[in-house]
C-alpha cells in the first residue's frame, strides 16, 4: 500500500512537471502520529475496562483490571509457607533461651552459696559454727559449678544445632520469597496501566471478555504533536536539513489555507522509489525521499489529514 502511494505521488510529480501544471508548494503528504498498541500482559477475564475511543488518557492512569484471583491465592499460600518457617526458627531460639534461663538461675544459686560461705567462714573463725558446715557448702559450690558447666555445653550444643537448623530453614525461605515477588509481579501486570498521555484511537476489547497475553486492548497516540510525512525529490535534498523550520499548511476552505510552523525531524537516507535506470536529469526527479515534519497540534490537525510544505516560507 505504501509503495504504491509513494510511486503514485512520484509519478504525479513528474507528470505534473512535464505538463507544465503549476505546483505552489514544495512537498505534500499526510499527518501521522506515534501510535502505541497497548496489549494484555496476563491471561484472564477483564473485570473492568474503562477505555473508549476518543478518550484523553494520562500516562500512568489505571484503565482496567484483569482477574488475578489464582495468582493472589498462590501468593497467599507461599506467604503462609514463609510464616511457618519463621515459627520453626522462633521455636529453635526459644529452646536455647530456656537453657540460658536455667544457667542464669544456677548462677543466682551460686552467688547465694558464696554469700553463705563467707558468713560461715566468719562463724568458724569465731568458733561459732562447726567446720563441717563450711566443708558442706564448698561441696555444694563444686557440685553446682559442674552442673553449670554441663548447662553451658548444652547451650553451645543447642546454639550449634539451631544455627544448622536455621541455615536449612533459610535455604527454603529465600526461594519462597522470590516466588512471592514473582507472583506479585504477575498480579501487578493484571492491572492495565496507560503508557503515554494521548488520545484513544481504537478499542479492541470490552469488559467481561477474556484477555490473552499479547492480545491488543486499545491503540493510543499522542496527538499534541503530529508528524507530516511528505516526499521530496533528489533535487530538493540540498535545500533542507534536520531542525530546519518550514511552513506547513492545510485547507481551511476552498480558497484559503491554515498555516503552521513545522520542524524537519527526519530525512530518509535512501530513496523509497527508484527507477531501474537513470539516464537523464529529468528521470532523476523520480527519486523520492521521505521526510517527517513535526507540527504542534492546535486541535484542527487529524491523523491522515493531507498537508503541504513550503521550504522557502522561513
Amino acid at each position: 500500500m505504501r509503495y504504491s502511494s509513494i510511486t503514485g505521488l512520484a509519478v504525479w510529480m513528474v507528470f505534473a512537471s512535464c505538463n507544465g501544471n503549476e505546483i505552489n508548494y514544495d512537498a505534500a503528504g499526510n499527518f501521522e502520529a506515534d501510535e502505541v498498541m497497548v496489549s494484555a500482559q496476563q491471561n484472564g477475564q477483564l473485570l473492568s475496562f474503562s477505555v473508549h475511543e476518543g478518550d484523553q488518557l494520562k500516562e500512568g492512569a489505571v484503565v482496567g483490571q484483569i482477574d488475578m484471583t489464582v495468582q493472589q491465592l498462590q501468593k497467599e499460600q507461599t506467604e503462609a509457607s514463609i510464616s511457618s518457617l519463621q515459627q520453626k526458627t522462633s521455636s529453635a531460639y526459644n529452646q536455647v533461651n530456656v537453657v540460658k534461663k536455667q544457667l542464669a538461675a544456677q548462677q543466682t544459686q551460686l552467688d547465694n552459696l558464696f554469700r553463705e560461705k563467707k558468713r560461715l567462714q566468719n562463724l568458724v573463725t569465731a568458733d561459732a559454727a562447726p567446720r563441717k558446715q563450711l566443708d558442706d557448702i564448698d561441696a555444694q559450690i563444686d557440685q553446682l559449678r559442674k552442673q553449670m558447666a554441663v548447662t553451658r555445653e548444652q547451650i553451645n550444643l543447642y546454639q550449634s544445632n539451631t544455627a544448622t537448623q536455621n541455615r536449612s530453614i533459610l535455604s527454603e525461605k529465600a526461594p519462597l520469597e522470590k516466588a512471592v515477588q514473582q507472583l506479585q509481579a504477575q498480579i501487578n501486570k493484571g492491572q492495565i496501566v496507560n503508557p503515554i498521555t494521548g488520545t484513544v484511537l481504537t478499542r479492541y476489547a470490552l469488559k467481561g471478555e477474556m484477555a490473552v497475553l499479547g492480545k491488543p486492548l486499545y491503540k493510543i497516540a499522542n496527538t499534541d504533536t503530529l508528524f507530516l510525512r511528505a516526499y521530496i525529490t533528489g533535487g530538493q535534498l540540498p535545500l533542507i536539513k534536520t531542525g530546519q523550520q518550514v511552513e506547513v499548511r492545510i485547507d481551511q476552505d476552498e480558497k484559503k489555507y491554515k498555516t503552521y510552523t513545522g520542524t524537519i525531524q527526519w530525512i530518509s537516507d535512501k530513496s523509497e522509489f527508484t527507477p531501474k535506470t537513470i539516464q537523464t536529469k529529468d528521470e532523476r526527479a523520480n527519486l523520492v525521499y521521505a521526510i517527517k515534519i513535526s507540527v504542534k497540534n492546535d486541535g484542527y490537525l487529524k491523523i491522515g489529514m493531507y498537508g503541504e510544505v513550503l521550504f522557502n516560507g522561513y
